[in-house]
């Protein structure tokens, strides 16, 4: 049998009863667990951006964020002391920002 005849045939097989499309669970994924996330997450990592000092923001991420723990990794142990130094006023900061995403630390790690 001809390739083409082949997939039209995959093609046109009715699906069994129950199962689901993959681009269906997918969006249901999208709009049930990753867009609330984002729309709250995505917000915290926009003021990380805005107060962070241009030259930090070179040489630091957001690592993770869980449990109102905000985790930040630098690329050096001198970038990590600038970080741990301000951030007691860039957690008060997004705080006020970010009400929402209940930020209560920040830890700061090499990596």
């Amino acid at each position: 049998m001809d390739e083409n005849v082949q997939l039209r045939d995959i093609g046109s097989r009715t699906r069994p009863k129950g199962s689901i499309k993959l681009g269906d669970l997918v969006t249901q994924l999208l709009e049930n667990r990753i867009s609330p996330q984002q729309a709250k997450y995505g917000r915290l990592a926009d003021a990380w951006n805005q107060l962070l000092p241009t030259e930090l923001k070179k040489h630091c991420r957001l690592a993770d964020f869980s449990a109102g723990r905000l985790k930040v990794t630098a690329d050096s142990s001198a970038y990590v002391y600038e970080l741990q130094l301000c951030s007691s006023e860039l957690l008060r900061q997004l705080q006020q920002q970010c009400p929402a995403a209940r930020i209560t630390k920040i830890k700061v790690t090499m990596g």
